[in-house]
């Protein structure tokens, strides 16, 4: 997905609204989550988002998002937001996350949805260390206890005593 940073966009320095920027991402990993499930999907949850580098008024924003790993019925998908200003030919990483959707039938329900595949070295990276932030967001919400974070437990190498 491509944006263009106009006024209406940006915060008093003219730089874009983190806001605005975090919006961008949720469309762009929507469309990634529904066309990977052809399912109606919903926002979930989101991981730690960092703004690094501001993105300027007149800058133009490209956001790729990838599902990296889904399971039963959620999907978690990377998102690379990238900034370039075109008249210097600038171009410069700004942000990434993972954001987290659940494929959900008619009436909201939640629903299977089919396996991802990776292919790449990076894709493979990523869907290896899928089920750990997985893991790390169900603890963190209270819906996993840690000692059930067995992938977690093997970063860790805790031990019960």
């Amino acid at each position: 997905m491509t944006e263009f940073v106009l006024p209406n966009d940006t915060n008093t320095l003219n730089n874009l609204m983190g806001g605005k920027l975090m919006h961008w991402m949720d469309i762009v990993s929507a469309i990634s989550a529904q066309k990977h499930s052809n399912r109606i999907v919903v926002t979930a949850s989101v991981d730690n988002v960092s703004f690094g580098k501001p993105i300027q008024l007149g800058n133009v924003v490209t956001l790729n998002a990838k599902v990296t790993r889904a399971f039963s019925s959620s999907m978690e998908v990377h998102i690379k937001v990238e900034a370039e200003d075109i008249p210097s030919g600038k171009k410069f990483a700004s942000n990434s996350a993972f954001f987290t959707f659940v494929a959900v039938d008619q009436s909201g329900r939640p629903i299977d949805v089919p396996e991802a595949v990776p292919e790449t070295d990076e894709e493979k990276e990523l869907y290896a260390g899928a089920l750990r932030r997985r893991q790390l967001r169900l603890v963190l919400a209270g819906r996993m206890e840690p000692d059930e974070a067995t992938e977690l437990k093997s970063i860790f190498n805790f031990e019960k005593e």
